[in-house]
């Protein structure tokens, strides 16, 4: 079976690799790999590969790196692209976290794998449990929410957004600690294992794409920086997801004596946990209620917000303790939610 491998992020490399370790066994070729272009990252600003390309190079894969696949906005590039992939001659194109919009004609150019169907010809690895969290940021999405499970959607992909019949869907728990760095590890591991049982069923044709439910459909915009101000009038509860949602990006932060201070970890206080301490009837959302080696301690709309691992601009991510010892927090004193310039 020959395939085209298409994805960017480190949730991605997960599934390539899994693909080049399962290839002697089950007769899988990757004839080509395509990723986002590098990026300028780090303090240098200096072009750095993405994951997908950098595994990709390591075991001698060829890599393209198109800005574009649109053939109206990318002219040359992206016709050489679509050319690129019709000579390869794949079988089944396997996409995660490409992060471009594949356009109809290239999900057309794979050979495409048997189905009672028809061919099955691109197979996305989506990280939630279709159609809930449709879009960009499903993890994030998912934990901001509030919820308890999400899982790998192995979907057969059309020119929607992510609409396409699915091929397979995996659940897996949301601890109450995961964070959308360490939810996103467990999945990548999830569909890396999934794409790999399904390229084998696919090859003998038992793969049975069935379309998706018509309700619970939700869409996980894209993360953006201002989502990061936490607002204090809301639960303690819904802050502390958005907390976990918000790591590694954009995370959360507020406002106190005119500095920008991170949140790494928080959760909403217990009656019954040591330390707790009860809001005034009065007290302004915001207001630090204690400060001390257990953690920050703030006053929410309803509620109280206990942050145990903070970040000053420019410094390290600290425990309470020791953020503290280089920036004392007394009770009284009050996070406000603040935007970024203009």
């Amino acid at each position: 079976m020959r395939i085209v491998f298409a994805g960017t992020p480190e949730f991605a490399a997960a599934a390539l690799a899994a693909l080049i370790d399962a290839a002697p066994a089950h007769g899988f070729e990757i004839p080509l790999v395509l990723s986002q272009p590098d990026r300028p990252a780090g303090r240098g600003m200096k072009l750095v590969a993405s994951p997908v390309k950098q595994l990709a190079a390591a075991h001698g894969l060829r890599v393209a790196t198109p800005s574009t696949l649109n053939l109206k906005k990318g002219g040359a590039e992206a016709a050489a692209a679509h050319t690129l992939l019709r000579s390869v001659d794949a079988d089944v194109l396997v996409v995660a976290a490409y992060g471009l919009i594949l356009p109809q004609e290239v999900l057309d150019i794979p050979r495409g794998l048997a189905s009672p169907a028809g061919p099955i010809r691109a197979i996305n690895i989506h990280a939630s449990l279709l159609p809930r969290w449709r879009g960009a940021a499903p993890v994030a999405r998912a934990i901001e929410a509030g919820d308890t499970e999400t899982g790998i959607t192995l979907m057969q992909m059309d020119a929607g957004l992510d609409t396409g019949p699915m091929l397979a869907a995996e659940r897996l728990p949301i601890a109450s600690d995961d964070t959308t760095a360490t939810l996103t590890a467990k999945l990548a591991a999830l569909g890396a294992r999934m794409i790999v049982d399904a390229l084998v069923r696919g090859a003998r044709g038992e793969l049975r794409p069935r379309p998706q439910p018509a309700e619970g459909v939700t869409y996980a915009r894209k993360l953006d920086k201002r989502e990061a101000w936490l607002d204090w009038n809301e639960s303690a509860q819904r802050l502390a997801c958005r907390v976990r949602a918000f790591d590694p990006f954009p995370v959360a932060c507020s406002a106190l004596r005119g500095q920008v201070i991170r949140f790494w970890r928080a959760h909403a206080q217990s009656a019954t946990e040591p330390g707790a301490a009860a809001p005034p009837r009065q007290a302004r959302p915001g207001t630090v209620l204690a400060a001390n080696a257990d953690g920050v301690r703030i006053a929410c709309g309803d509620g109280v917000l206990v942050v145990t691992e903070l970040q000053r601009a420019g410094g390290k991510r600290l425990a309470a303790r020791e953020f503290l010892a280089g920036m004392p927090i007394a009770a009284g004193e009050v996070f406000v939610k603040a935007e970024p310039a203009p």
